[in-house]
């Protein structure tokens, strides 16, 4: 009767959903033996035990010959759910320009502790791809400067560590199954259907590593025909003693560290990228909040640098902020230079800081700082002089400069190089946090410095680096986050962790517009996409107003017991 009544249970437990995605569907807590995880849109979230996390997420990726992440629409989606076990069935398109790929996909947990992942596709029409596949995203706190035993397509096994500081390269290659241990718990996947490789995403702000498939060093992108297909299978069991610590949801403790502080770092405010200059009304406003510097790019081989340069030096002024100058030179840097220098003698101008990039290379290269880096300095002995990139940590991790003739190393931030869900924007905020860490193992005792954060991503640094401007079409730099809640909640877990690691200048976003702190006093362009009004004050503004109204403080390191929730 007993054993009757289990099955009774069983069956009234399990639950079934029929229906299309859509973007506010809500999560599903799902169980595999003594695992817990999250379902949502497709992917695994959140794969763990107890409290401690195994899997940050389990997803399959499609990427364009630009490394574009294509959205998939789910439909025909099936979830069925038992106490300690489930079933996910679902149909995935994928569907951008010439790229057309749909596959049948399958999720299922056992009670033994384990998962597997497996989908079936074919494209449906011919389409060149730089990656089609899983991706699994392993937590940075668990797993940083563990053993991981890789075994190889050859059957050969080593065992290499997850790295401490963010490798500027893949960790692991050619992997057929990996092992590695969280507390005691023994995480072992296996890969079918292709060879996978591990990167470390906190070169992108990522908080996590990734295994996936595809080798970077193979040919790209890879030409599909019609009715190619492409199957793959990822497979994770856990043993050990399995005794998940109980979590109490309901109570998050955060903790500060009084013996723990830092200097507030000076934040600096980006010139707008609109047509217009700035208002005497949007300039009062800005001016009230006092920022500690003022960031333009001037593009020195164009020759209209001088006027953006006059009007951003015109804003500074009136905003009595200091000006940091970005300055992109190219294979004429000596007459650059000069002709930089005397511009600002004829207009009177002091910079407060110089950054030195290149047009053509992802970061300075050594020889240009050499060769402008001493007129810079001789001419302007107070100001700090600094070089790096305009794009990702990732460029800087895999370029060091190495001269000594610069104050500061720096790198842009945005976070949204491989996802754009909030969940994901939020998971990842710490990962800002590693990148001065390990920058501080390079640098050589220099300053270090963040220009532009950006909630969204301003050029492709797979192909470029810089933006192109255009007025035209509704660009892809403007994220509407930005003027909500979100994004100021966003900005304040972004400044908190770069304060946190001892940044010593940050500079965000821009003063107006739709990629600015306010709209100020032009409707939005694209109010469609983007729907503010004039003379709208986002929520970013006031964080920032708070922000520096305290900047007199230090900066307290707090830490929640649960962070991710």
């Amino acid at each position: 009767m007993t054993a009757v009544k289990e099955f009774a249970s069983t069956l009234s437990r399990e639950t079934k959903w029929h229906g299309n995605h859509n973007e506010n569907s809500n999560q599903v807590i799902l169980k595999a033996g003594a695992l817990s995880m999250i379902y949502e849109n497709g992917n695994l979230r959140r794969i763990s035990i107890g409290k401690h996390e195994i899997i940050r997420m389990i997803y399959p990726a499609v990427r364009d010959p630009l490394w574009l992440t294509i959205p998939p629409v789910i439909s025909e989606e099936e979830i069925i759910t038992h106490r300690d076990s489930f079933i996910i069935r679902y149909l995935c398109t994928y569907e951008f320009n010439d790229i057309y790929f749909r596959a049948r996909t399958k999720i299922e947990g056992f009670s033994d502790n384990s998962l597997i992942f497996s989908y079936d596709g074919e494209a449906l029409n011919t389409f060149e791809k730089n990656r089609i596949g899983f991706c699994i995203l392993h937590p940075i706190e668990e797993c940083s400067g563990k053993d991981c035993k890789i075994t190889h397509a050859d059957g050969k096994k080593e065992t290499l560590k997850f790295p401490e500081w963010i490798s500027s390269h893949q960790p692991f290659f050619d992997i057929k199954s990996m092992n590695w241990s969280i507390e005691g718990q023994n995480c072992i996947f296996d890969f079918f259907g292709e060879i996978f490789e591990t990167e470390d995403q906190r070169n992108w702000t990522d908080a996590s590593y990734k295994t996936y498939c595809t080798p970077l060093h193979l040919p790209k992108p890879v030409k599909l025909g019609k009715g190619d297909r492409v199957s793959q299978i990822v497979n994770l069991k856990i043993e050990g003693t399995l005794a998940p610590e109980a979590v109490n949801d309901s109570l998050i403790t955060i903790t500060s560290d009084q013996n723990h502080s830092t200097n507030f770092p000076a934040l600096g405010i980006g010139q707008s990228t609109r047509s217009q200059p700035l208002t005497g009304a949007e300039i009062s406003i800005l001016k009230d909040l006092h920022f500690d510097h003022y960031r333009v790019e001037l593009y020195l081989f164009d020759s209209s640098w001088k006027k953006k340069a006059e009007s951003a030096s015109d804003e500074s002024e009136m905003l009595g902020y200091k000006l940091e100058f970005v300055l992109f030179f190219d294979h004429n840097s000596e007459d650059q230079c000069s002709d930089f220098i005397s511009w600002l003698d004829y207009k009177q101008i002091k910079p407060g800081i110089i950054t030195i990039l290149h047009k053509t290379f992802e970061a300075t290269p050594d020889m240009l700082i050499e060769t402008v880096a001493p007129y810079l300095k001789k001419t302007f002995p107070d100001v700090l002089i600094g070089a790096g990139t305009n794009s990702n940590f990732t460029q800087l991790n895999r370029n060091k400069p190495t001269s000594n003739q610069i104050d500061y190393i720096c790198y842009s931030i945005h976070p949204q190089e491989h996802a754009s869900d909030n969940i994901t924007l939020v998971e990842n905020l710490k990962g800002q946090q590693y990148t001065v860490e390990s920058a501080r193992q390079f640098s050589n005792g220099k300053c270090i410095r963040i220009s532009p954060v950006n909630i969204q991503r301003r050029f492709n640094s797979n192909i470029e680096n810089y933006e192109a401007h255009t007025e035209n079409t509704f660009p892809y730099q403007i994220d509407s986050r930005l003027m909500s809640l979100f994004g100021a909640l966003w900005t304040l877990g972004s400044f908190k962790y770069l304060a946190e690691a001892g940044s010593d200048g940050v500079t965000y976003f821009e003063t107006v517009g739709e990629r600015g702190i306010m709209q100020g006093d032009f409707d939005s362009r694209w109010p469609d996409e983007f729907p503010s009004v004039k003379k709208m004050l986002f929520p970013v503004c006031s964080a920032f107003k708070y922000l520096l109204s305290n900047k007199h403080f230090k900066v307290i390191k707090c830490e929640s017991s649960n962070p991710l929730k």
